[in-house]
């Protein structure tokens, strides 16, 4: 789908006082301009990411008493149980609360549910193996907030549960949150929207880990909280640009084993580790488990301090995530020939009986990415449908489902990400149902896919020094994107196919030159010659190759002036 170029734009005297007050160039004051940080205070207190900037963990509603509670199963010589989930930020938030437990000389054991035994979520079976080994406190990451049951069942055991979780809590008719009554709840959502700390399930644990054992005695856990927080795609401000941060320069130090070994085995072992990286590369072999196989010994993984033991585990993990890809295609494929067939109205709604439900959450992300639309992608075995939910922007995908909630087993999750569970015969009335709501909810406009271009440049304004500074806006992501550009006129330079449908060409504009790649768009050659004259957005980048470095343009869009 072709999207809308919307260059953003900010009055120019504003932008020469923040670029000298700060000493930056305009381009990089504008990108900040973009991201709501506008005086020299703000731009002091962005680039400073040390340690000592991160937030009090008492901020966090019903932090102190978990950390009362967790205090008194030390003095009392109590077992504790954690419980996680199967994804990587469940998986690094269960090992940095596992093994700063440890470290108090805590007894703890672990369950990370089975996605296709237990499904997500707080689990009854983790109560029963808490009975079984006589725990007296659980204590749940990543998962729990809307688990009224099962904290019921825990409560009649006897035994204590904290929930620490960063889901959407349940909200009810006069606006206010329903939590489990649990010991304590500890979730970032609870707070006030002025005092929101966007924490992940592993930053969470973190805080926990901070709480109880100091900053010091948690540092060597920010490699695992940096993981999580870049896998749950939350925003990367405050707290998680410094976790994130710290976690890289620990993963580049190679600090554990474990991620060593899977920087080993993704052939990552000599190249700079970045959060983007990161993202589509080792992240995916972490998840890879919980899709594919069984995620609790990637619990195991991560406390190993053998490397032998470390590097078999990372290979299983790369063959679990190609295994993953090649079954992720085939459903995605099938989804498109569906679509082909059966169009799509507000929404995308689509269930399938032999589709693997390790990946229907990213081929329904694969399918908003493509077509603009709510997905809904179900997995259907004994009459019951498992489905995972991903929106645009504009749509609240947990407030739609709540409003669908009488046709639902259960569901929980993000604003932008959920999952669900329903009986088949309902799907007839949910897709209708919620096709209604989207289309009640947003106009055409709102499915208009644009591309936000941070400034317009020209060709010459792309230097070294400007790469510096822009690396200083890092890590890039959810909440902080990669600062995009965009230069118009540009002139094509010998352009060809090379790798994998990859364009590559050289661009030029009033005797200035840069070579240019296009992941992925061999395929708009057959309009380009070494005449033609392109607008291009573009990420500007180094290009690192065989001991040299020089500038590169990643092409992310281009058009055709009239």
């Amino acid at each position: 789908m072709d999207k809308t170029w919307f260059v953003k734009r900010t009055n120019p005297e504003f932008i020469d006082y923040l670029s000298r007050s700060s000493s930056i160039s305009p381009i990089t004051a504008q990108v900040l301009i973009n991201r709501g940080i506008n005086t020299p205070e703000q731009v002091s207190n962005f680039f400073d990411t040390g340690t000592d900037k991160l937030s009090d963990p008492l901020e966090l509603p019903g932090m102190e008493r978990a950390l009362y509670r967790i205090r008194e199963a030390v003095k009392a010589g109590e077992s504790v149980l954690v419980h996680g989930d199967y994804d990587a930020d469940g998986i690094t938030a269960t090992s940095i609360l596992l093994l700063t437990l440890k470290k108090l000389g805590i007894s703890c054991d672990y369950f990370i549910p089975n996605r296709f035994d237990h499904g997500y979520g707080f689990n009854s079976a983790a109560v029963d193996l808490a009975k079984k080994n006589g725990v007296g406190l659980i204590i749940t990451v990543d998962c729990g907030i809307n688990a009224f049951d099962e904290v019921k069942e825990t409560n009649s055991a006897g035994i204590d549960v904290i929930i620490t979780d960063h889901h959407e809590p349940y909200i009810d008719k006069n606006g206010s949150s329903l939590l489990p009554e649990a010991y304590s709840v500890v979730n970032p959502k609870l707070m006030s929207d002025e005092a929101q700390m966007p924490l992940c399930g592993a930053g969470i644990a973190l805080k926990i880990s901070q709480g109880l054992i100091g900053l010091e005695g948690s540092l060597e856990f920010f490699d695992l909280a940096a993981i999580g927080t870049i896998a749950d795609m939350v925003p990367l401000i405050g707290d998680n640009r410094i976790i994130i941060r710290k976690g890289i320069e620990l993963i580049n130090n190679n600090a554990r084993y474990s991620i060593e070994a899977l920087r080993d085995v993704a052939s990552l072992r000599d190249r700079h580790i970045s959060a983007g990286l990161l993202s589509y590369t080792l992240i995916p072999r972490i998840n890879a488990a919980g899709r594919i196989s069984e995620a609790s010994e990637v619990v195991e993984f991560f406390s190993s301090d053998n490397w032998n033991e470390a590097h078999r585990y990372a290979k299983a993990l790369d063959n679990d995530n190609a295994k993953r890809k090649r079954i992720e295609e085939n459903v995605y494929n099938e989804t498109l020939s569906i679509l082909k067939e059966k169009g799509y109205g507000s929404c995308i709604i689509l269930h399938n009986e032999g589709w693997h439900e390790g990946v229907i959450g990213i081929v329904a992300s694969r399918l908003v990415d493509t077509l603009q639309k709510p997905a809904f992608i179900f997995s259907v075995k004994d009459g019951i449908a498992r489905g995972s939910a991903r929106s645009v922007p504009p749509f609240d995908i947990c407030e739609g489902l709540t409003k669908c909630s009488d046709l639902l087993i259960r569901h929980g999750g993000h604003k932008q990400a959920a999952g669900l569970m329903m009986n088949i015969e309902n799907m007839v009335n949910f897709e209708r149902r919620m096709n209604d709501i989207i289309s009640n909810f947003l106009n055409n406009c709102d499915f208009r896919s644009e591309l936000l271009i941070d400034t317009e440049v020209r060709l010459k304004d792309i230097n070294f020094s400007l790469l510096r500074e822009l690396a200083r806006i890092e890590p890039f992501g959810h909440g902080n994107e990669e600062p995009l550009f965009a230069s118009r006129g540009l002139q094509v330079m010998s352009p060809q196919v090379v790798g994998s449908n990859h364009l590559k060409m050289k661009l030029s504009n009033a005797s200035y030159k840069i070579d240019a790649i296009g992941f992925n768009m061999g395929g708009i050659i057959e309009h380009l010659t070494s005449h033609t004259v392109i607008d291009a957005a573009f990420v500007p980048t180094i290009n690192d190759w065989s001991g040299g470095k020089s500038l590169q343009l990643q092409i992310k869009a281009v058009r055709y002036p009239e």
